[in-house]
Parts: C-alpha cells; structure tokens; sequence
C-alpha cells in the first residue's frame, strides 16, 4: 500500500513548524529553554535568532514549514519507491 505524498507533505510540514514553535515560544517564555537546539537552527535556518523576539520566530516558523515538507515529501519517495506492489 503506497502512501499518500500530499498528506505525507502537510503533516510533515505542520508537525516541524508547530515543533519549532513550540520551543522558541518556551525559550521566549524561559529563556535557558531549548537555548542549545535553536542556536543550532540558526546555522540553517538564514535570518533566525533566537534572542531577536517575535519577527525571528516567524521567520524560523517558516523555514521549519518548509524543511518539514520537503522531509515528508523524502520520506514519501523513499517509502513508495520500496513499498511492494499491491
């Protein structure tokens, strides 16, 4: 049974951003929170950083919604292309 690559896309893609989300809001809220993982963000992620406020969250948000898709958009290819033909 193949998987569907449209579902895989969206749920990947909501579930890293609301991730992302989840802890620069925390780190927001706490700052020692997650400190070590965003700093580590920032190497991918061009223009976020964690100790600039809201307009820096949004713009991680959105390289996560986009890292997230393209992980569920490989995970898909990868599964369909090993998936025995039913």
């Amino acid at each position: 049974m193949k998987l569907s690559l449209r579902s895989l896309i969206i749920a990947g893609a909501l579930f890293n951003a609301i991730c992302f989300l989840f802890v620069a809001l925390l780190n927001l809220l706490l700052p020692p929170f997650g400190g070590k993982y965003l700093e580590m963000l920032t190497t991918f992620y061009v223009g976020y950083h964690p100790e600039t406020g809201p307009l820096s969250m949004v713009i991680g948000t959105l390289y996560a919604l986009i890292a997230g898709a393209l992980e569920g958009a490989l995970f898909g290819l990868l599964y369909n292309a090993f998936v025995e033909k039913s």
